[in-house]
């Protein structure tokens, strides 16, 4: 058992937990101890008592399964978070009936001029009903509140009062890439195309009002807390459209001032304009150092847009783009300012046509400016190739790859065929050749930032429809596919070494779960979560019997956010019925006491929310909940 020394007391000691460490020398110990923001000892409990001084806090887990906390290596969080708190998430509900209540709901608590917006994160494939609401329900139930609802990157869905309030109308022109459906008459229906990248989808959404600064700052302090709900401690923001820097990094930096970061942030920087990426790369580099910052906020590269010719979007209901001849030549040259300065960048790329591309380019570069040590990856790679993955090895390169097929998996199987489908993403390949590779969700516009969706993914090899995708050879055994969400992907931020495991010397982040990773059902992966997270030996997320240990959030900003009445990513109760099922409420473990350990305050509520029969306080407190007060 490592430690930093004998004479070091420990802050707080970790008791009787199922301990998964992915430390290969010390897998499973008995206790924890914590120091500083660091671990300080892990092994036997015997051992680990000897830190305890004067002042140390016990922690007893109750038998409960502890892993590092879960490092998401790609993810919007800093746009995310500045419109989490104006977003209703359908993020895991599982009917269309449930999710248009949800919506019904939140149109009669938003007022005028604001929007109705859910933004991502789920896939009609999820819904008993397998379809989209219609336009026509959601005028129904919305007739004078605007509702932007974005499907995946290939459709959004407005009403009449959204198509009044972005203006667009029968003289509306199409833009490049885009289509708005239209009537017989000419008239917009309320459709809008991905055809074929997503821009009109982006510029629509940017027209809805944004909240002012000071809710901004709330709303990002929001998002990270539902993250910190899920066990997640660190994500790499990997930029995003409409996303300007350093104008809209205000709130995330203010937010790292004043020590309220509640997840470690490594974020790539993403260029602006067509035409200006050498521009931009040109001054990043010359006013930034690689890896500036701290262990809270620090700057990762380049990327996941290098140039926008290379971007090849993921719309598997359409066919695959072909990126334009001046694709090399505009990637080459700021790949050359990226190398020059020892910066690593990703690049965005689904398909092996894109990828073998930029390779050439990479290769041509890498002639003239070795890439060693340059911490350079793929993102996505639906589609790469045995021969790409070995090309990016030669390279020292790495391939994050993200569940996008978990959302999308039905529409790449009705275009390319089941067989395409067994080894999309190959993620099996990439680690039997070697490859640094690791897993992240690409939330929120498209998949859902809840890991636990990515890991059953990983694990199963079904979407949230629950088709098979995989076969058995091209799955992940249950610790493989956590390390993919621990150890694995600090290399994709160059901190290995530094978190990922539980181990003393590393960042003392984990989760403490709400049921066990390791011996539930694999159908059961997806509602885990946790309750208890710790960042830096600090709980920044605690429900149940730990519930006293964080602080609780401030409310959400304004009043009538869903986050305040829905929450934010929506978990099934574990007894398999439907959610809203009183028998399912009571039956799934044991009623208030483990829905409180499960869902934590805020969200029991979301989950009781689904049968607005009840009086819900007068429901949980027959029960006896004290949740319900807090």
């Amino acid at each position: 058992m490592a430690s930093s020394g004998p004479a070091a007391h420990a802050d707080l000691i970790l008791l009787n937990g199922k301990i998964t460490t992915l430390d290969r020398a010390n897998p499973a110990p008995e206790a924890i101890a914590i120091r500083d923001g660091r671990f300080l000892a892990v092994g036997d409990e015997s051992d680990v008592r000897t830190y305890a001084g004067p002042d140390t806090k016990f922690v007893d887990l109750s038998g409960r399964r502890v892993i590092p906390g879960l490092i998401d290596n790609h993810i919007h969080v800093i746009r995310g978070g500045l419109n989490y708190n104006l977003e209703l998430r359908w993020d895991g509900v599982p009917s269309l009936a449930d999710a248009m209540r949800m919506l019904r709901e939140q149109v009669a608590r938003t007022p005028a001029p604001q929007w109705v917006r859910v933004v991502g994160g789920f896939s009609e494939q999820q819904f008993a009903e397998r379809r989209l609401p219609t336009i026509e329900e959601i005028n129904a139930v919305a007739p004078d509140t605007p509702v932007f609802i974005l499907h995946l990157y290939d459709r959004a869905l407005l009403n009449g009062a959204a198509l009044r309030a972005v203006g667009y109308t029968k003289d509306t022109p199409d833009p490049p890439g885009g289509e708005i459906q239209r009537d017989t008459s000419g008239n917009p229906t309320g459709l809008l195309l991905a055809a074929p990248n997503a821009n009109i989808l982006y510029a629509t959404l940017a027209k809805g009002p944004r909240l002012p600064f000071d809710y901004q700052l709330n709303s990002t302090r929001h998002f990270m807390r539902d993250l910190n709900r899920l066990g997640v401690t660190s994500v790499i923001d990997a930029g995003g459209g409409f996303q300007n820097y350093p104008d809209d990094y205000a709130v995330i930096e203010r937010l790292h001032e004043d020590g309220e970061l509640t997840l470690r942030i490594a974020y790539n920087l993403f260029t602006q304009k067509p035409g200006e990426e050498k521009d931009d790369f040109l001054r990043w580099t010359s006013q930034n150092r690689y890896h500036q910052g701290d262990d809270y906020f620090r700057l990762n590269g380049a990327g996941e847009m290098l140039v926008f010719s290379a971007a090849d979007f993921e719309d598997f209901r359409m066919p695959r783009p072909d990126m334009p001849a001046n694709m090399e030549g505009d990637l080459e040259g700021v790949v050359r300012i990226l190398a020059e300065n020892r910066w690593p960048w990703r690049l965005h790329a689904t398909y092996d046509e894109t990828i073998t591309r930029a390779l050439d380019v990479f290769e041509t570069v890498a002639r003239d400016i070795p890439f060693e040590g340059i911490h350079w990856m793929f993102d996505h790679a639906e589609t790469i190739s045995a021969r790409s993955i070995d090309r990016v090895a030669a390279l020292g390169g790495g391939i994050a790859f993200q569940h996008r097929m978990a959302y999308q998996g039905e529409y790449f199987v009705e275009r390319y065929g089941a067989r395409a489908a067994e080894a999309t993403p190959p993620f099996k390949r990439v680690l039997e050749a070697g490859v640094k590779t690791s897993v992240g969700t690409d939330a929120t516009r498209v998949a859902s930032y809840d890991p636990w969706v990515s890991i059953s993914w990983l694990v199963t090899g079904r979407t949230l429809g629950g088709l098979k995708l995989y076969p058995q050879r091209n799955l992940l055994d249950r610790e493989t596919a956590l390390r993919m969400w621990t150890d694995y992907s600090t290399w994709f931020s160059n901190e290995e070494g530094r978190k990922g495991q539980i181990k003393a010397g590393q960042l003392a982040d984990l989760a403490v779960l709400s049921a066990d990773y390791f011996s539930v059902p694999a159908g059961a992966i997806r509602q885990l979560q946790s309750v208890l997270t710790l960042l830096g030996g600090k709980p920044v997320y605690a429900a149940g019997e730990f519930a006293g240990l964080a602080p609780p959030p401030p409310p959400a900003m304004p009043d009538w956010s869903p986050v305040n009445h829905h929450g934010g990513y929506f978990k099934e109760n574990t007894g398999g019925e439907a959610p809203g099922s009183d028998t399912a409420m009571l039956a799934s473990s044991g009623g208030c006491a483990m829905s409180c350990a499960v869902h934590g305050h805020d969200h029991a509520r979301a989950w009781a929310g689904s049968v607005p029969a009840y009086d819900l306080k007068s429901f949980w407190g027959a029960l006896g909940c004290a949740c319900w007060a807090v």
